[in-house]
């Protein structure tokens, strides 16, 4: 979007303009704005600049005709209430700012409880032939402990980590699967207890694929006919696995054996249909399939929610539907939006309270990445236009906001 370099003269009310300073250098919260008002002219004044940048295409009105160029003149009663105005301006960002680097720290501890849980999937996967025993008892370890996480907050906040380089998507999924059912599970009112079979199903709900072959999991080429109805037996292969232990839940087994059942019929390994499927496998068969057509399919999330919502309602219980719709708001972590203003960010954070207002990372050209302004959409009063496809995006801002090709989330409490 092209802008045109004019004289400060020339700004009015309605010109969208760009300040050629870093975001430190000045009092507004963001470099480029729409001017709203005479009294933000007079402070770009103030910070001593000739010349800036406006965005036509992004502007309510032309600049003034260069006869109409005029330099103003305060008297001090205006020059003392433009000084008070700046510093209560610079007040407001430094909060912003400390605002910010609390959150940052907040996203930096949840991504490390993540990595955390993800070391300790990895562990009692390995373990789960060898020493079953061992390996239930831990997963059950884990699961207490985020379900006690998960009640004793009022309300949550999910967010968007980073999934790490290892390769092996088995961790990634089976971890992403249990924090969402469990998410969704006390969404939907479930107790503890209920919680807990939830996350130790979802958690072990794909562990029948260590006995097929690692060619055919990693395969990027369509499956043939035989290696589909291989594949369609992995939820078997999981409960012959689990058998080898007989302190596994049979509530948790159910949701190993039809975490690909459909309410439709159209579901393996068996075709069962509306109740013939119990609640908590129905709960997680619809996020494992969210999380596959994030993963497998590479749809962004908000395409993958609305496809559910949209063309396969009948295939999942809506109560849950409903439920995860909420639960991931309109625009999941990790959508790639346009915000009213034009700019272009990646959602990191939702809350539960706030489903329309997440908190989006913003690709500025002039801010380092890693400075990189993550705003609160209620707090500066902008909204979500739309949802960009991440490989529509320039080269430039595709880089900056780094969109997840795997998308992983986890949980924090609240803060207020």
């Amino acid at each position: 979007m092209a802008g045109i370099k004019i004289s400060v003269d020339r700004l009015q009310v309605g010109n969208y303009v760009s300040l050629p300073l870093g975001w430190r250098e000045h009092p507004f919260l963001f470099s480029s704005f729409l001017i709203k008002e005479q009294e933000q002219i007079e402070l770009i004044r103030r910070l001593g600049l000739k010349q800036v940048v406006i965005i036509p295409d992004k502007s309510d009105k032309p600049p003034l005709p260069l006869q109409e160029a005029q330099t103003h003149t305060v008297d001090k009663e205006d020059e003392s209430a433009l000084a008070e105005r700046q510093a209560a301006m610079l007040a407001e960002k430094d909060r912003r700012i400390e605002q910010l680097q609390q959150y940052r720290r907040s996203l930096q501890h949840c991504e490390k409880q993540f990595q955390q849980s993800l070391a300790q999937v990895r562990a009692l996967m390995g373990k789960i032939q060898s020493r079953p025993l061992n390996a239930i008892s831990d997963a059950e370890e884990l699961v207490v402990s985020m379900t006690e996480q998960l009640l004793s907050a009022d309300e949550m906040v999910l967010h968007l980590v980073s999934d790490g380089d290892d390769g092996n998507n088995f961790f990634f999924h089976s971890l992403n699967v249990c924090v969402l059912s469990m998410m969704l599970a006390r969404e939907s009112g479930m107790e503890a207890e209920q919680i807990n079979l939830v996350g130790l199903g979802a958690l072990f709900h794909d562990i029948g694929k260590l006995k097929i072959p690692s060619q055919i999991l990693r395969k990027t080429e369509p499956l043939t006919m035989p290696e589909i109805n291989l594949m369609a037996q992995h939820p078997r292969y999981g409960l012959e696995l689990l058998s080898l232990t007989k302190n596994f839940p049979d509530e948790a087994r159910g949701i190993v054996l039809r975490h690909h059942e459909y309410l439709d019929g159209s579901g393996y390994p068996d075709g069962l249909k509306g109740n013939q499927i119990d609640p908590l496998s129905q709960l997680v068969s619809l996020v494992n399939e969210y999380d596959n057509l994030c993963h497998v399919k590479s749809r962004v999330p908000y395409s993958a929610l609305s496809s559910l919502y949209k063309q396969r309602r009948s295939q999942f219980n809506d109560h849950y539907l409903s439920k995860l719709v909420r639960l991931l708001g309109l625009y999941p972590p990790g959508s790639v939006v346009q915000l009213s203003d034009g700019r272009v960010g990646l959602v990191m954070s939702i809350n539960a309270s706030r489903l329309l207002y997440p908190s989006v990372l913003v690709y500025d050209a002039r801010v380092p990445r890693h400075e990189a302004a993550i705003i609160d959409l209620e707090q500066v009063g902008l909204t979500i236009a739309k949802v960009i496809h991440p490989k529509r995006l320039p080269p430039a801002i595709f880089e900056y906001l780094n969109p997840r090709t795997r998308i992983s989330y986890y949980f924090e409490h609240a803060t207020t």
